[in-house]
């Protein structure tokens, strides 16, 4: 709450000036500086396990030291969680000062990297005005990109474009792609990351240029380490004058203890007895009931993976191979499970069901997706409850046959 009290303070402090014309000029001393913070990964809110940046101006002569944090959004706003699934998330900027930022920081325990760039007077008034004019009402919000437009790229393109030069930044020298950042990000939080590969499709294995990469805090940080700037008459300057560590990081707290993986290979043995009992002890309703339960998880999360493909703007969605074995036809189907008029109709289903499982275990190092190994037993688990419901039909159509009576 006191965050947001000075934030709204300070935003209203920009809003009195209104348009961007009508900001009073601030012209900032040779002693200013301008800074990139890079906040590591802090494992207490999905959101963060990527780390965060923001960029820092500071002027002790006028009173001035502010860090322009774009990674501002209001979680209580209506609607929130339906338009974050349809990417529409707005975010904005605010100036927040440096000492609350850095406070706010340290008592959550997430460590602080600060990078001072080499920049002449003029580079610095005008990255100074920029960020200012980004502040204002009408420019504060911006839709919100996870890969092309976030709190890292925002900062990251205006310093780009207000350098008077060329930034030869320091290359990574590896043939990475999104999900293979992501991957990076999330392996202390393996449930966070079966997830996240659950929702992003094949767009997301695409090799990807290092300019793309800097959409992660770590990677902008460390594109600016040992890079230089060449000037316009062919001079070269590094962009950086220094590099300090302001807050050590605290270790993550550790991870549920069940994997994805055992979750799965659990969820198989499980599957297995209840086929074994509805199979050979004739525990039918068990199965139905365990059937309903997994059929209906499964097409819930259809139902997410078609809507993110189809209805979303988040990037990297579509094609997303995994729509195979969670579908959101599974949703309707575990609701038909104890209608006895259709049980022809569900035999079909999971005869059909069980086939393209099948196939897509087979075509699995041909998918043009990386797939997950701890999607294996899951899949495993609805193929193997699609066979047995087809065994169980056949096996009941077989008992009654043979119980009519045979003509003479």
């Amino acid at each position: 709450m006191k965050k947001f009290i000075i934030l709204i303070l300070i935003i209203c402090g920009f809003a009195v000036h209104g348009k961007a014309q009508q900001i009073p000029r601030i012209t900032l001393s040779d002693s200013a500086k301008i800074s990139l913070l890079t906040n590591a990964p802090w494992d207490e809110a999905v959101y963060s396990l990527f780390g965060h940046t923001s960029m820092r101006v500071s002027d002790p002569s006028q009173n001035i030291d502010y860090a322009f944090n774009f990674g501002l959004f209001n979680i209580s706003k209506s609607n929130f969680i339906l338009l974050f699934i349809q990417g529409k998330t707005d975010y904005m900027v605010a100036p927040i000062p440096y000492a609350h930022y850095y406070n706010e920081y340290k008592d959550r325990g997430v460590g602080i990297i600060e990078q001072e760039f080499n920049l002449t007077q003029k580079e610095k008034q005008d990255i100074f005005e920029a960020l200012l004019i980004n502040c204002l009402p009408e420019n504060r919000v911006y839709r919100y990109n996870y890969f092309y437009d976030n709190c890292t790229t925002r900062p990251r393109d205006i310093f780009q474009k207000y350098i008077n030069g060329k930034i030869n930044y320091t290359p990574t020298d590896k043939e990475q792609t999104y999900r293979d950042l992501v991957w990076e990000c999330t392996k202390e939080k393996q449930w966070f990351r079966f997830g996240v590969d659950l929702v992003i499709g094949a767009d997301a294995d695409k090799v990807i240029t290092d300019w793309q990469k800097y959409f992660l805090p770590r990677y902008l940080m460390n594109a600016y380490e040992g890079s230089n700037i060449t000037n316009e008459d062919g001079t070269t300057r590094n962009t950086l004058l220094s590099t300090k560590k302001l807050l050590e990081p605290l270790p993550f707290d550790k991870d549920f203890p069940i994997t994805p993986l055992w979750a799965g290979i659990i969820l198989l043995v499980v599957s297995a007895l209840i086929s074994y009992l509805a199979y050979k002890k004739q525990m039918l309703i068990l199965g139905k009931v365990f059937d309903t339960l997994l059929f209906l998880v499964a097409g819930i999360a259809g139902c997410i993976i078609f809507f993110l493909m189809f209805f979303s703007e988040h990037p990297c969605t579509k094609p997303n191979w995994n729509i195979v074995w969670l579908n959101p036809l599974q949703f309707i189907v575990a609701l038909l499970f104890f209608v006895k008029s259709l049980s022809k109709c569900i035999y079909y289903y999971h005869f059909i069901n069980f086939v393209a499982l099948l196939a897509f275990l087979l075509a699995w190092c041909l998918i043009p997706q990386q797939l997950e190994i701890a999607f294996i037993p899951f899949i495993l688990s609805i193929g193997l409850r699609s066979f047995m419901n087809i065994a169980q039909q056949k096996k009941l159509k077989k008992k009654a046959d043979y119980s009519l009576p045979k003509a003479r």
